[in-house]
């Protein structure tokens, strides 16, 4: 590995995080009121002022430190941290079902029916009611 140190590529830093929350160019561009060049060319440059450092961080959702100290490393660590303990945990492991779900549905849809049979016939006893009251009248 090299003994250089990597440059701090706030552009790059930027378009990483853009990438990561599944956003577009224009999406972004849209947000800070400008157009999809002007994204690309502030995501290739290595320095960005302050001020537009935090416009971009609130339309990222992020804060100015988060898009600073940002590194795929750490991303990927966070990640595969929060795998390992959800996988670890008891949460994640006893996701097995013991019904087939396709079987529970059709289920319901067989008691949705006998409902509405039901509703149906009450309907119809209702409108009989109705119309014998209007005959003895």
């Amino acid at each position: 590995m090299s003994t250089l140190t990597k440059p701090n590529h706030i552009g790059r830093k930027i378009s990483r995080i853009r990438e990561l929350r599944d956003m577009k160019q224009e999406a972004l561009a849209q947000a800070l009121g400008t157009n999809q060049q002007a994204i690309s060319a502030m995501e290739n440059s290595e320095t960005i002022d302050d001020e537009k450092l935090v416009e971009v961080a609130r339309a990222l959702g992020v804060t100015v430190e988060a898009i600073k100290n940002f590194s795929d490393e750490a991303a990927i660590n966070y990640f595969n941290s929060f795998h390992e303990a959800v996988h670890n945990s008891h949460f994640g492991n006893n996701n097995h079902c013991t019904f087939n779900p396709l079987d529970k549905l059709m289920e319901s849809v067989e008691e949705n029916k006998k409902l509405y049979e039901r509703l149906l016939q009450a309907e119809k006893e209702k409108i009989e009611y109705l119309e014998k009251l209007l005959k003895e009248k």
